[in-house]
């Protein structure tokens, strides 16, 4: 099917003068010229999500669709992060603006597939994302990350919690997942009911990631009935396991 780009009918009238054999050419010139093939891509509405989420679900769509995707993101730095996505990847990117959203458009070209060949996921990680595993002689076991707080950085506590949120979500992304995730003092929210990460903190469970949260906080800030993600520790227990860590994240 062909979709027409610019107004008019896309064909030039024919010189009457000419024979039908040119008027044929004449026209299938101009059509190429005023049309283009149309695609069937995936839309993903990414509004409202922190990086690097419209990154990370981008690439998963362009992992299983034929043409590629298009994407709406309400902020510049996703469109950025879309665009060294799609040039890392060998795809075209493209976009438009319209108010505060913007409509990003990527299309997979002849050389994308050995980006996107193992099981419905990215083959490489070079545009950013998850690995495919460690570095040859590396420890199989991902890191514990200790998070100690429900807002990430100084500054801003609605920028914070949402780049803690984004932070999390990224932990489900690596591979091998975090050994476990400790949350400590106010990080506790995080676990519990009404948290915006529960979701993600289910997913790094379901890939065999401990999360546990600090007793003492929970009782603190009167959590212990209302933790909805992995399960409440005593300190030992999460000294024990900082000890035998193969790495530590703290933030």
């Amino acid at each position: 099917m062909l979709r027409r780009l610019f107004g008019g009918s896309g064909v030039c009238c024919a010189n009457p003068l000419f024979g039908a054999a040119n008027r044929r050419k004449q026209s299938e010139r101009y059509a190429a010229r005023f049309y283009i093939m149309e695609v069937v891509m995936k839309k993903l509405d990414m509004r409202g999500n922190p990086c690097p989420v419209p990154v990370v679900k981008a690439k998963e769509a362009l992992a299983v669709e034929p043409d590629g995707v298009e994407v709406l993101v309400d902020d510049v730095t996703s469109v950025q992060n879309l665009e060294k996505m799609a040039k890392g990847t060998a795809c075209t990117f493209s976009y438009t603006q319209e108010g505060e959203i913007y409509r990003v458009v990527i299309v997979k070209s002849a050389d994308s597939g050995r980006f996107f060949t193992r099981g419905g996921e990215p083959a490489s990680n070079q545009s950013g994302g998850a690995a495919n595993g460690p570095p040859e002689g590396a420890s199989s076991r991902g890191p514990v990350v200790l998070i100690t707080a429900d807002s990430m950085g100084r500054g801003s506590e609605e920028l914070g919690r949402l780049l803690v949120k984004g932070f999390i979500f990224s932990l489900t992304q690596l591979n091998p997942p975090p050994e476990a995730v400790i949350f400590l003092n106010s990080g506790a929210h995080l676990t519990a009911e009404g948290s915006a990460s529960i979701a993600d903190l289910k997913t790094l469970e379901e890939k065999g990631s401990l999360v546990h949260t600090c007793g003492t906080c929970a009782n603190y800030y009167k959590l212990s009935g209302s933790i909805a993600a992995g399960s409440i520790v005593d300190m030992m227990n999460i000294v024990n396991r900082l000890s035998k860590a193969s790495s530590v994240i703290t933030i």
